[in-house]
């Protein structure tokens, strides 16, 4: 169940933008503009969500 819910984690967060309260953080505090922020931060949280889903994956097969 933990690596279910690792799992689930990681997939909500691919592509989160404008309905994400971070998102908005982000563009405030760095001064980007919305079209400089949609660039960043929504490649930025897929690579994460990507990253982390991989992992799930690695530890799903040693335990």
């Amino acid at each position: 169940m933990a690596l279910v819910t690792l799992a689930i984690g990681c997939g909500s967060t691919i592509c989160s933008h404008v309905n994400d309260n971070a998102f908005w953080i982000v563009k405030e505090y760095s001064g980007m503009t919305l079209k400089e922020t949609f660039g960043t931060y929504t490649v930025l949280s897929t690579i994460s969500s990507v990253i982390g889903l991989v992992c799930t994956l690695i530890l799903d097969l040693f335990v």
